[in-house]
């Protein structure tokens, strides 16, 4: 446990990260990384190519057990529990590369997400994700992999509204998609972050993800080097140096 930091502090924290070393058997790709989401905080966790983005999302979320240090969740120490038993407990985890059921259908994926965390898998959960993304509804009863790319990361995301978590991670969910899509779904972030959840989101929209974010966390090997409000940083020099594009652009 992080000496520096009083009960209250830990018990303040959506999600907290502490002191965490993880990778990938013999290669570690975080050392000693600590940070923190507040309730009701979007927290934008950015970084180049190999930073360990990725990594702390799934140490995070159980599906990388650290090697040292405490994840906990709400002051409550999660960092024995399995991947499921967390999402019981409030997190979601919405991963790159869609992370959707594609042989199932649309209705099957929801009613599967809202009955993994306890609910009956219809009714009140299933309007929740087809009033935030209205495109679903007349594919319901399609195969999740013959939607379009922007259609399944909607699925994807609308999960988090059937569950209705306390902690959202998001890894990279615009990845590939049109800027029109693009569009469509940071404005369901904004609608997700209005509710007052908690947000830790690694995206390659860095203007888009410094917009939505109340708070930045910047990664480079795997260690953090700045932790602060996003008005704290050097966007153009963020964007054009460290991160290797231009301000207000897509990488």
């Amino acid at each position: 446990m992080n000496p520096h930091a009083s009960p209250a502090a830990i018990a303040a924290c959506a999600l907290e990260l502490d002191r965490v070393d993880a990778g990938y058997g013999t290669t570690t790709v975080l050392r000693d990384l600590s940070l923190r989401v507040r309730p009701g905080q979007v927290v934008a966790l950015l970084g180049p190519n190999g930073a360990g983005k990725t990594t702390t999302l799934r140490a995070a979320a159980g599906t990388v057990r650290p090697a040292g240090g405490q994840v906990r969740l709400f002051g409550q120490d999660v960092t024995p529990l399995a991947p499921h038993r967390r999402a019981r407990a409030g997190l979601c985890l919405i991963p790159e590369g869609r992370g959707i059921f594609r042989s199932l259908t649309v209705r099957e994926n929801l009613r599967l997400h809202d009955v993994a965390i306890g609910g009956d898998g219809r009714g009140e959960a299933l309007e929740r994700a087809l009033d935030a993304f209205p495109d679903l509804e007349s594919r319901l009863d399609h195969h999740a992999g013959h939607l379009s790319g922007g259609q399944q990361q909607m699925l994807a995301l609308a999960r988090a509204y059937v569950a209705r978590p306390r902690v959202i991670l998001l890894d990279e969910v615009s990845m590939g998609l049109a800027p029109l899509i693009v569009e469509q779904i940071f404005t369901a972030l904004r609608d997700l972050a209005a509710t007052g959840v908690a947000m830790l989101i690694v995206e390659q929209y860095v203007a888009q993800a410094l917009d939505l974010a109340d708070h930045v966390v910047l990664l480079n090997k795997g260690a953090v080097t700045y932790d602060g409000s996003p008005s704290g940083l050097d966007q153009d020099a963020l964007l054009a140096g460290y991160l290797g594009v231009d301000f207000g652009q897509a990488p």
